[in-house]
């Protein structure tokens, strides 16, 4: 009996330790070439396999800088200088979870958002958290801040089956996510927490808000 429990044990290290190695080799490839597909993406697509996924990658320096600056000072304003995890928004998130007594707030920071997107899944778990901040620290010690927001801007969630900032911008406004306007900008930061739900409710009263908030504080948000 000890035999066997040793076994399985000896199996579930060899299986962490591949899927470590499977994320080290995805984060080295992906440090100089496109992220053309994620885990959000698989999953998007495997559940309703009847709609394309619309994704269109674009190089840092195709995309508006108004859209950098509205998405940093909306998702994460110490994103130059956290080392990928922002404990004091955490410890904001989790007083007010408390004093709600729900889950109101998460505290994820741009990089923590990208390692989810990349490779894990929506449901929260202790599990996931634990692998998405492994994830996190070796994004952080491989990429640069640059890097970083560039595959965030390409590949996070803009609405039903779209991914990326150039499928987004094309599906709203019909245009390169290069053009963008100030407003344009402010408006596809504003829908990132709940793309799905803002997609079809742009005067929605919350969204109203988020973007009266980032439009305070993007001339305060520093970009790579």
């Amino acid at each position: 009996m000890k035999a066997f429990i040793l076994r399985i044990l000896m199996l579930l290290i060899s299986l962490v330790l591949i899927i470590q190695l499977w994320i080290f080799a995805s984060l080295a490839w992906w440090r100089t070439n496109p992220v053309n597909t994620t885990m959000f993406m698989r999953i998007d697509y495997f559940s309703d396999m009847s709609t394309p996924i619309k994704h269109e990658w674009r190089d840092y320096d195709q995309i508006s800088d108004y859209l950098k600056h509205a998405v940093v000072a909306a998702e994460d304003g110490k994103f130059m200088s956290h080392n990928g995890f922002d404990w004091d928004g955490m410890r904001v998130a989790l007083e007010r979870n408390k004093d709600k007594g729900k889950l109101v707030a998460g505290g994820s920071t741009i990089s923590q958002q990208l390692a989810k997107n990349l490779f894990l899944y929506n449901k929260r778990s202790f599990i996931r958290k634990g692998q998405e901040a492994v994830i996190t620290w070796m994004m952080e010690r491989m990429w640069s801040k640059e890097r970083i927001l560039e595959v965030y801007l390409n590949s996070v969630e803009f609405g039903e089956n779209i991914y990326g900032i150039e499928a987004a911008t094309q599906y709203y406004f019909g245009k390169s996510s290069k053009s963008l306007s100030r407003e344009q900008a402010i408006f596809l930061a504003a829908i990132l927490p709940n793309p799905k739900y803002f997609q079809d409710r742009r005067h929605d009263s919350k969204l109203k808000y988020r973007k009266r908030m980032i439009q305070k504080y993007m001339h305060y948000s520093q970009i790579p």
